[in-house]
């Protein structure tokens, strides 16, 4: 059999070696496979093991939450459509309660602006929850400028306008 010169040293090199030597490199052969063997099969699997629970919860938590965001969907389904009037008082309503003089408001057709100047971050997010649920609105466009502010909560403000579609008159 031809075999390549390399191989054929090797060879030579291995008749060579004593009976000793040659058991202690085919126990390191064999602790270098059960190595990589460990490293690319079961280390990883053993990981996924470990932080399966740490999912596990993480996962139920996330369900539990997005239940009770269909509840609070399916309950706002369930409620009359406000009318016009309704929606815009209640959407005025929350601007002055939430936003106060760091919002004005204007009014055209069937869509209300809402020009933001300094609002804090928490108190804007507020206000989209209450735009949501009590006066059914959502944002139609959005033109807003983070700006950081030293005293405010959480350090941001937000300048800009917000355009909220309100139902039909």
């Amino acid at each position: 059999m031809n075999l390549p010169p390399s191989i054929q040293s090797l060879q030579a090199r291995w008749a060579q070696l004593a009976a000793r030597e040659k058991r202690l490199l085919g126990l390191a052969a064999v602790l270098v496979l059960a190595t990589v063997l460990w490293q690319l099969s079961l280390a990883p699997a053993l990981a996924t093991l470990r932080t399966a629970d740490a999912q596990a919860r993480a996962l139920h938590a996330q369900l539990q939450q997005m239940r009770t965001m269909q509840t609070q969907a399916q309950a706002l389904q369930q409620q009359p459509a406000p009318g016009f009037d309704e929606a815009l008082r209640a959407l005025t309503l929350a601007t002055q309660q939430t936003l106060g003089a760091t919002a004005k408001l204007a009014t055209a057709g069937d869509r209300t602006s809402i020009t933001l100047q300094g609002t804090p971050a928490d108190a804007l997010a507020q206000w989209l929850v209450q735009a949501r649920l009590n006066a059914r609105s959502v944002p139609a466009e959005a033109r807003l400028v983070r700006a950081v502010a030293p005293g405010a909560p959480g350090g941001a403000t937000w300048n800009g306008v917000l355009v909220m579609q309100l139902p039909a008159r």
